[in-house]
Order: structure tokens, then sequence, then C-alpha cells
């Protein structure tokens, strides 16, 4: 007897769901309270000035303003710099 069917199975016939990855939010729109600014994996873009982190590093505004990117240099405990990028949500005047 066969172990597996002659006809019409596969194994490698599974597929996920994309995750919808990405920029929700560009720099110079405007946010309100709670909106998904941004969707990623890890931490490549990190929370600045009224933006949360959620446990899956999706970052979304906690207040209402306009979204803005800004990249700066970061030090450390080791003293070491590095080049960050942080979003930020700056109210609007």
């Amino acid at each position: 007897m066969a172990t597996t069917k002659s006809a019409g199975t596969v194994k490698t016939g599974r597929d996920s769901k994309p995750k919808y990855l990405g920029v929700k939010l560009y720099s110079g729109q405007k946010a309100n309270i709670g909106n998904i600014i941004l969707r990623q994996r890890g931490t490549k873009f990190i929370a600045g000035k009224n933006v949360k982190r959620g446990k899956d590093d999706t970052l979304y505004a906690k207040k209402e303003g306009l979204v803005n990117y800004n990249t700066v240099k970061k030090r450390g405990f080791d003293g070491r710099q590095r080049r960050v990028k942080v979003v930020s949500v700056l109210p609007v005047s």
C-alpha cells in the first residue's frame, strides 16, 4: 500500500496570509489618536514624541497631530553611536 495518495495531494500546498507591513502614514500627514503609523517586524523605526509602540512593534499615535520622521544619533550603553529613525507626532498649532 502507498503511504500517500497518488493524485491531488502536495506537501507544499500551504500558503500564509500577507502581513501588510510598512508605512501607513507618511511625513506631514495628519494622525488621529490611535492611528497606526507604521507596521514593522523588529524596531527599524523607534517611537518618538506622542508615539507608542505595540507588542508587535507597531507604532501608533498617542495624540492628534502631524507625523514627522527624523534621523538622530543614539548612544548605546557601551558608548558606541548609531543612527536611528525616529517617528514623532507633532501637535498642530
